[in-house]
């Protein structure tokens, strides 16, 4: 990872939080009324709804008046193309099934990244109030008990571990197996939460969440959290997870090895 001078981190921190500002304003505007939500999935139900549109065209808007060399890649518009060599990748809103549902565990995903990988990531949950965000000089939460540093903890035995995924069947059938293999191992499954899940990871509260069928922008901000909190974001074979996809998330570096161990099995 390319080390970046403080002064542009700085800036970019200073960006993402101006865009997450943004799209809450949006988001909150519109959560926990009658809002309607569009079907993106033919033979299945992926919702979008004018929250997700617009919050993502307000990201956009402070972006292109703050950093308008940088290159744009979003879930619900065109990609932008740069020229500086970085990319923020954004997901207005993370778990739109959670919001049209009223609960409070959908976010704003936003992160930075370059060719080697995340630079900057930041969980935003505008209704509980709390930001989480990482980045060269670690984590921090920002909420309504006031600012906190993050760090996962250091469960070591898969048998004292809690796992999280979003969906109970994770994937395909083989990857669902998989999936049911390591949570059999672990202490405590749950399930659901979204983007909420790996917030909980950067601040102690988990051990492990594991995800397939990702897009960038599902595991960019996450990523770019969990891993200055001193976790660990890979695929399941441990290669880099920033291009979506599978994805592993651990507490440390002892308990992603015997995640992998269980999910490296199952085949490409």
């Amino acid at each position: 990872m390319t080390n970046y001078p403080s002064s542009l981190v700085s800036d970019l921190l200073a960006a993402a939080h101006a865009a997450a500002d943004a799209a809450r304003n949006v988001t909150l505007s519109h959560f926990r009324s009658d809002i309607r939500a569009e079907n993106k999935l033919q033979g299945g139900f992926d919702p979008v709804t004018i929250a997700d549109r617009g919050a993502e065209d307000a990201i956009r808007k402070v972006l292109a008046d703050l950093r308008p060399d940088d290159a744009v890649l979003g879930e619900e518009m065109a990609q932008v193309a740069g020229t500086s060599g970085l990319t923020w990748v954004i997901d207005p809103i993370d778990g739109t099934r959670a919001y049209i549902s009223g609960a409070p565990t959908w976010g704003t995903l936003i992160g930075i990244t370059d060719a080697d990988g995340v630079i900057i990531g930041m969980i935003d949950q505008p209704y509980i109030g709390e930001r989480f965000v990482g980045g060269p000089d670690g984590a921090q939460c920002l909420g309504p008990r006031g600012t906190r540093t993050l760090a996962t903890r250091q469960t070591d035995r898969l048998d004292q571990a809690t796992i999280f995924t979003t969906f109970p069947e994770v994937g395909t059938k083989r990857e669902g197996a998989a999936f049911a293999d390591l949570a059999g191992r672990c202490k405590l499954t749950r399930y659901g939460m979204d983007c909420y899940a790996y917030a909980l990871l950067a601040h102690g509260c988990v051990d492990l969440v594991v995800e397939a069928g990702l897009n960038p922008y599902d595991i960019v901000g996450p990523i770019g959290v969990v891993q200055a909190a001193g976790g660990i974001v890979t695929d399941w074979r441990g290669g880099p997870a920033h291009p979506g996809g599978r994805a592993v998330a651990a507490a440390n570096s002892a308990l992603h090895e015997q995640a992998l161990a269980v999910l490296s099995k199952v085949a490409t």
